[in-house]
């Protein structure tokens, strides 16, 4: 098959389906191009290496990349974020229609909603169909983060969104309660799958060996780690809640790693309250993060308690399920019940100091053998499930049905 690849984000910068999709589409035999904008995310400014133009043709291990101009903004302005949404969608028109190979599909991957409205122009000019990949509930997230509170853009945004879902051929989502919400919203059912995220598969396998001094922190204790973002939303302030109430288990303790604006408001109650179990690392790439998570026994998961949680997947669930480690998921919902159908660790009530206490104590107590096995669980369905390449064939079986209706 010929397939386009619409995403406003790609390599270098981080995005989920990005140049390792593509090269796996390739390598499971599809012609693959990808049409993009000039990176410039998560910070707003282009990318070292690159300087923005009307368009950039490369190719990287065989795969055709058109870059082409865009607005690049990222800062908390939402005029200037939505300028920066609209200048790619409309220069991703304009190249999609006169300057793309002739496609049998065209992949659109959402967030932002904007994409979504390029794709359509593509299809109506190209006749090409639309399979679109929603990694993010449009206008739910926006309103959950603050980001817009205008109820009338909202309201707009909720209408576009519709919009898109008609004109596209065939929806992926990456979890059931997002599968829920747009049949509640009138999408029909047959016109959606369920493929979920996989993670930076190749960063995790060749990990490198953690620092010696970070070694040596974690050597001989039982290692409860949290990897990823310390936001509001992470909610972390219960984590260290239930750090002081272990505090008389000698061995286990609490490893952060990662960064984030609640990070040194955590550090300083480490020192005012004298919570001796818990220390922090700071951010590092995902090959060095793989290293620390080798060093644990207990991989955490915690979320503040809101419904819109309930219906995703944390991106870190996956990384923390390759590395073949028990999984405690304190958020309840659709990761919850993953984590329970593949056997791996345990479930508990998030921001609930004694549910959350309970299940690491159980873990914790389990004998080495028992705790070993749900780090295998964890690794063998996430090979099975959640993979990259078994993610892509999941794709693959869609791109086919699309293009034979």
């Amino acid at each position: 098959m010929k397939i386009l690849l619409l995403t406003q984000w790609f390599d270098p910068e981080p995005t989920f389906k990005g140049l390792a999709f593509a090269k796996e589409l390739k390598r499971q035999g599809h012609d693959v191009q990808v049409l993009t904008g000039f990176p410039n995310y998560p910070g707003g400014k282009i990318y070292d290496g690159y300087k923005l133009k009307l368009y950039q043709r490369e190719e990287v291990d065989g795969i055709s990349i058109l870059r082409v101009a865009l607005y690049p903004n990222h800062d908390s302005s939402a005029l200037k974020r939505i300028f920066n949404y609209i200048s790619f969608a409309f220069m991703a028109i304009l190249f999609g229609i006169f300057a793309t190979k002739k496609a049998d599909v065209i992949y659109a991957y959402h967030p932002p909603l904007t994409v979504g409205i390029a794709a359509i122009f593509m299809k109506l000019f190209r006749r090409t169909p639309i399979v679109y990949d929603i990694q993010d509930m449009w206008p739910d997230t926006l309103k959950a983060t603050g980001m817009l509170n205008n109820n009338k853009i909202l309201n707009l945004i909720d209408s576009v969104c519709k919009l898109v879902y008609r004109f596209a051929d065939h929806i992926v989502v990456l979890c059931p309660g997002f599968k829920k919400l747009l049949t509640e919203r009138g999408v029909p059912e047959e016109k959606i799958s369920i493929i979920y995220n996989w993670c930076d598969e190749q960063s995790l396998t060749q990990a490198q060996s953690a620092k010696v001094e970070y070694q040596q922190l974690m050597q001989n204790k039982f290692n409860i780690v949290f990897a990823g973002n310390m936001g509001k939303a992470q909610a972390l302030d219960t984590i260290l809640e239930v750090a002081k109430k272990v505090q008389h288990i000698k061995d286990i303790q609490f490893v952060f790693v990662g960064g984030g604006t609640e990070t040194e408001r955590l550090k300083q109650r480490l020192i005012v309250e004298n919570i001796s179990n818990a220390i922090f690392i700071p951010r590092m790439p995902m090959a060095e993060v793989g290293g620390v998570l080798e060093l644990s026994n207990l991989l955490l998961v915690h979320l503040k308690k809101d419904p819109l949680f309930e219906i995703t997947v944390p991106s870190k669930t996956q990384a923390y399920m390759a590395m073949g480690k028990p999984v405690l998921m304190a958020v309840e919902g659709n990761a919850a019940d993953l984590v329970k159908a593949a056997e791996c660790g345990c479930v508990a009530i998030s921001e609930n100091v004694e549910s959350i206490q309970q299940a690491i104590l159980k873990i914790y107590h389990l004998p080495a053998s028992e705790q070993l096995q749900m780090g295998l669980n964890a690794r063998n369905y996430y090979l099975q499930e959640l993979s990259l390449e078994s993610g892509v064939k999941q794709f693959i079986e869609v791109f086919e049905k699309v293009q034979h209706d």
